[in-house]
């Protein structure tokens, strides 16, 4: 236990429920008196930035937002330039089609974002902060804002700016290039000077996705301790994870180090009669049936069967759909997505995509049209100006892998009866990009 700012004593949660503590998926907003009867006052928030990052560094957090890089080393170096008034951004864009748990978040749990990203400048000597979020999300950060405001919670200003409804939105050097004017948010090309140099209006720029901020609000009330009672030494503490089936999606904590299948709230005669499992989302990778029933929540094993665990992303993909046409769907979607920056988006997907849809829909490409689509996978990896191409090339890669058997018999002897099938993998419609909603 812990006394918050506000006097009271914090009793920590029990350790397998973190996040999701007393959420309810589609009830009203929470107001800011419910968020604090629920967690209290936010302990460290004001002068004691030196104390956050020293629980944050012990904490051994990584980021939820795909990349699993630890948190206190961005941190750090925002820090070590803080002389030039950093910017910090919560980056609720979640442009991937498969994940619910940032939009969850910051609709039934906003407040838990915004102290994370409070404690975030009051660590890093910030005197700016924004949210980056979709339409939708927008009604629930701006009333909470708003609430906050009138509480007389926050020193600094905090702008609530909608991201574009766009895969790549929410990279960090997109969402830095949106906060700046420039349209459409695109990464930019990789470079010598990071935006934790050179960022928002050329400041040291930390951008932080809303799960990680929250699990760092956590981490400011009730220690790293405390975070370090769940997961493994070298991975501690939950992460959330949006399970997509045929019947639709649910969003689910699960403790790092935790068998898969268990925590996904998965049958296991569900996933073993399934064509495949994917993690990841759509820049991650497939698995076979028998190898997600064994797998464990850690990004280091997941890697090794040609997976990752990425953005919290699982799918398990029913024997009524064609494996095939839905990877096609995929990556001509992520082909239209891409940014247009470079020949592996504009020439390479396009291309891969054709032969898939040919493969899936025609059974064209004869007995060679599997190797040449990983001729040109192993042609255009790692050659991109992000690593966009990189993922739609894993997913592809270890799809082929996966779903060989299917593969070989498209081949031979053309398209299955499934390809009209509903698709279990979502792909938004493409919408047009808009800007920006303005908290003062």
């Amino acid at each position: 236990m812990r006394t918050g700012s506000t006097g009271q004593v914090l009793t920590a949660p029990a350790p397998s429920v973190r996040l999701l503590r007393g959420l309810v998926t589609g009830s009203p907003d929470p107001t800011l008196s419910e968020h604090m009867n629920r967690w209290g006052g936010l302990p460290g928030r004001r002068g004691r930035g030196l104390d956050v990052l020293e629980e944050l560094r012990a904490s051994g957090l990584q980021g939820r937002g795909g990349a699993w890089f630890p948190v206190s080393t961005k941190w750090e170096a925002v820090a070590r330039r803080s002389a030039r008034r950093p910017v910090v951004v919560a980056n609720c864009a979640e442009g991937e089609p498969g994940s619910r748990k940032d939009s969850l978040l910051t609709t039934c749990a906003p407040h838990l974002v915004l102290d994370g990203l409070v404690l975030a400048a009051s660590a890093l000597g910030a005197r700016r902060a924004f949210v980056y979020a979709p339409a939708s999300s927008l009604p629930a950060v701006l009333s909470a804002c708003d609430e906050r405001n009138a509480w007389g919670l926050e020193r600094l200003p905090i702008d609530v700016v909608e991201s574009p409804s766009a895969f790549l939105a929410g990279q960090e050097s997109a969402v830095v290039n949106a906060l700046n004017g420039r349209q459409p948010a695109v990464p930019s090309f990789t470079g010598v000077v990071t935006i934790r140099e050179r960022g928002v209006a050329g400041r040291p720029t930390l951008v932080q996705n809303a799960e990680t901020l929250a699990h760092v609000a956590l981490i400011g009330r009730f220690g790293a301790q405390w975070y370090r009672e769940v997961g493994t030494e070298e991975c501690p503490g939950t992460m959330l994870m949006t399970v997509n089936r045929a019947g639709g999606a649910f969003v689910v904590e699960v403790g790092l180090g935790d068998r898969l299948l268990e925590g996904c709230g998965l049958d296991v005669d569900e996933v073993m009669s399934s064509h495949g499992v994917l993690l990841g989302g759509y820049g991650g990778g497939w698995v076979t049936p028998n190898d997600f029933r064994e797998l464990v929540a850690l990004e280091g094993q997941v890697r090794r069967v040609g997976a990752t665990l990425g953005t919290g992303v699982v799918a398990v993909l029913p024997r009524h759909v064609c494996p095939l046409a839905e990877m096609a769907d995929v990556v001509r979607y992520m082909q239209g997505e891409g940014a247009g920056q470079c020949g592996p988006c504009v020439f390479g997907l396009a291309e891969i995509a054709t032969r898939l849809e040919g493969l899936a829909y025609h059974g064209r490409g004869g007995g060679h049209a599997v190797q040449r689509i990983l001729e040109i996978c192993n042609t255009i990896e790692g050659r991109g100006a992000c690593r966009h191409p990189d993922g739609v090339i894993r997913f592809v890669r270890s799809g082929l892998g996966v779903f060989g058997q299917e593969a070989g018999l498209h081949q031979r002897h053309g398209p299955c009866d499934r390809v009209g099938a509903a698709r279990v993998l979502p792909i938004p419609t493409q919408a047009t990009i808009r800007r920006v909603m303005a908290h003062p």
